[in-house]
């Protein structure tokens, strides 16, 4: 099949390379651990040499954290209100050795909090394009090291909101009083539904005031030092709802979609019950579509490519 463009998802720890046929079916997907902090010897054209080795010649496209300060060119953030058209007219072109182009989708900037994100821009576009039946206007939920809370207003970002929830977690189970528990401990969900009615319940003083419950709680007995991650999970998943309600990203009225990790998004769901919130099941692949999507109002394939053939 004949090779339409070549996209990759070009992140911190990952490097993730698409080859799309025709109306962005992808025909092969490959993942490699070249993330920008963990580069062979060659650098980022050797990770890009590899992750496209034997692949034909085709327009290239990437997001993520390849285009920051840290990168192998950095891009500027397009400020919000911003679409996939802004997207794609704001692509940063980098020559590669072999003579082709590849063009660097430029992360997001919400000049009013101030807030940024990278690659999550490109995972919007496709939760945008592969859910039809999806509200224009309505809040998206990118759960992760950095939970995402967007806001769409007719297909537009027009703004959004990070919580760092995943990185206080890992930093506070594996380098504070709170942890010690065994990095294979399964997950305990009454532990963790404990944790989520904790945040719940805090009130105006917020999850962080509860924070040493873990600890207390262990000592008291009335938590397993194994269920210690568990509740402290739901504590702060449980903390970043209420503080989401409670900044009006996020009311039972209306229904909140996620895109992320399966896993994760299951987590999240468990605890907005709790909450009264119905959060909508991710879609896959959506920053391999994103990628298509980009590309084709870029204008990189031709108009016959990117259509869905009729039946």
């Amino acid at each position: 099949m004949t090779t339409r463009l070549i996209g990759l998802d070009w992140g911190t720890t990952h490097l993730r390379a698409y080859r799309y046929g025709e109306a962005g079916a992808v025909l092969e997907h490959r993942a490699l651990s070249y993330g920008i902090r963990q580069l062979p010897s060659g650098g980022f054209a050797q990770a890009f040499d590899e992750a496209t080795a034997g692949w034909p010649n085709a327009p290239v496209i990437t997001c993520g954290m390849v285009g920051s300060r840290n990168g192998w060119r950095e891009t500027p953030y397009l400020d919000t209100p911003a679409d996939v058209s802004r997207l794609a007219h704001a692509l940063t072109p980098l020559s590669l050795p072999d003579g082709r182009t590849l063009h660097l989708i430029s992360g997001l900037r919400d000049p009013e909090r101030p807030d940024v994100m990278r690659g999550e821009e490109t995972q919007i576009v496709g939760v945008l394009a592969q859910h039809a039946d999806m509200p224009w206007s309505g809040t998206l939920l990118l759960p992760g090291t950095h939970s995402k809370w967007v806001r769409i207003t007719e297909g537009v970002v027009t703004g959004f909101a990070t919580m760092m929830t995943g990185e206080l977690y890992s930093l506070l189970s594996r380098h504070s009083i709170l942890g010690g528990a065994s990095a294979e401990a399964a997950h305990d969900d009454t532990a963790f539904q404990q944790g989520v009615h904790a945040a719940r319940d805090s009130g105006a003083a917020g999850g962080l005031s509860n924070l040493f419950s873990a600890r207390a709680l262990m000592l008291d007995g009335a938590l397993t030092s194994d269920a210690v991650p568990s509740y402290l999970s739901g504590l702060l998943i449980g903390d970043e709802l209420r503080a989401a309600i409670a900044a009006g990203w996020a009311d039972a009225a209306l229904p909140v979609q996620m895109v992320g990790s399966a896993a994760l998004c299951q987590r999240y769901a468990d605890a907005a019950g709790v909450f009264g919130l119905r959060l909508r099941p991710a879609p896959e692949n959506t920053t391999a579509q994103g990628l298509w999507q980009v590309a084709t109002a870029a204008g990189l394939i031709d108009h016959a490519s990117a259509r869905v053939p009729t039946p």
